[in-house]
């Protein structure tokens, strides 16, 4: 995705899908002599910046912001140095402040355009009333400009609100972008934003410029260009593995000669719907996993070897499958 130095680059959004780094996958195929690696991927949309009034029109207002209601998490990109051609706070908790405010005033007049609709509608239909209570429950704490994460709603309630796709009912991660010469401050600069977000959220610091520049190159020429910058291993594997896990995902692994791929699944899913992953022929005929962790399976060093000594593991339709697994499923359809 591009990093344009003035504010309101585009009223589209940008699309971009990010390989997920894991040094696992690298190794498992590396054991297996795999001609084909496939890593796990996560798709990231980017939108304008928000400034403050967005919601009563200023800057882009606040309709772009319908590209983001579908997706499963969000990140606020918080600036932490002065930039005179973008405009709005230097202060990365006061840029915080903003985006909250926004995106929960933008969530109040999502939930006062349909709440009188679900009232009436609940007098015919009980079955809906909690879902009601949860919206008006959100109502009190929008109507105050604070996000639905931060308001003391339950996860009952929650998730009886995730069918109105509230910008505010998601899982938020906050980077902050300092630039070079805060490099070495960037513990004292995230500190605060943390400290903010508390439980509610994620927050790391990341030098933008720096490394989109360094993710112009691949392999060790990335890695030179890193270390010349003065970023070590650079942040955005780190940004990119925390969204992955914000997300609730995890992965699972499958190995051999031909590939060896990293499959993303929900934590928590049984091993049929893992399965089902890889294809949904692998779920509807799912009759049993063979499994082994990938750490027991590279001490061992092969997927005969480990058959061959008893280490996999046969698994039923009510596994739950772990992170970091390797199978290989047996179905019939």
């Amino acid at each position: 995705m591009p990093s344009p130095p003035y504010a309101f680059a585009t009223t589209d959004p940008n699309v971009g899908v990010a390989k997920v780094p894991d040094e696992r996958l690298e190794r498992l195929a590396v054991m297996s002599a795999s001609r084909k690696v496939v890593p796990a991927s996560v798709q990231f949309v980017d939108i304008g910046g928000l400034v403050e009034g967005a919601s009563s029109g200023e800057g882009l207002g606040n309709k772009f912001l319908a590209h983001i209601r579908e997706v499963d998490a969000v990140v606020y990109l918080l600036r932490a140095f002065q930039d005179p051609d973008v405009p709005g706070p230097s202060d990365p908790l006061e840029c915080l402040r903003i985006v909250e405010l926004e995106l929960a005033l933008a969530d109040l007049e999502t939930v006062e355009s349909q709440i009188e609709k679900r009232r009436k509608a609940a007098k015919q239909d009980r079955g809906i009333a909690e879902e009601v209570a949860a919206l008006d429950a959100a109502l009190a704490v929008l109507a105050e400009g604070v996000p639905v994460y931060r308001g003391g709603l339950d996860a009952g309630q929650r998730g009886l609100l995730r069918n109105w796709f509230l910008l505010t009912n998601k899982p938020v991660m906050a980077v902050v972008n300092v630039d070079e010469e805060q490099l070495a401050a960037v513990d004292e600069i995230v500190g605060p934003v943390q400290a903010e977000l508390g439980e509610h959220g994620e927050a790391l610091a990341m030098c933008v410029q720096l490394e989109a520049e360094a993710a112009q190159f691949d392999g060790e020429e990335r890695t030179e260009v890193l270390e010349a910058l003065g970023l070590g291993e650079g942040a955005l594997p780190r940004f990119v593995h925390t969204a992955y896990h914000l997300l609730g995902l995890r992965t699972f692994f499958t190995t051999g000669d031909k590939e060896s791929r990293a499959w993303t699944f929900r934590a928590g899913s049984k091993a049929p719907q893992v399965a089902g992953r890889i294809h949904t022929d692998f779920e509807r005929g799912f009759i049993r996993a063979e499994v082994i962790h990938w750490d027991e399976l590279l001490e061992i060093g092969s997927w005969s070897k480990a058959r061959e000594v008893g280490k996999l593991r046969v698994e039923g339709k009510d596994y739950e499958v772990v992170d970091g697994d390797v199978l290989e499923i047996r179905f019939n359809v």
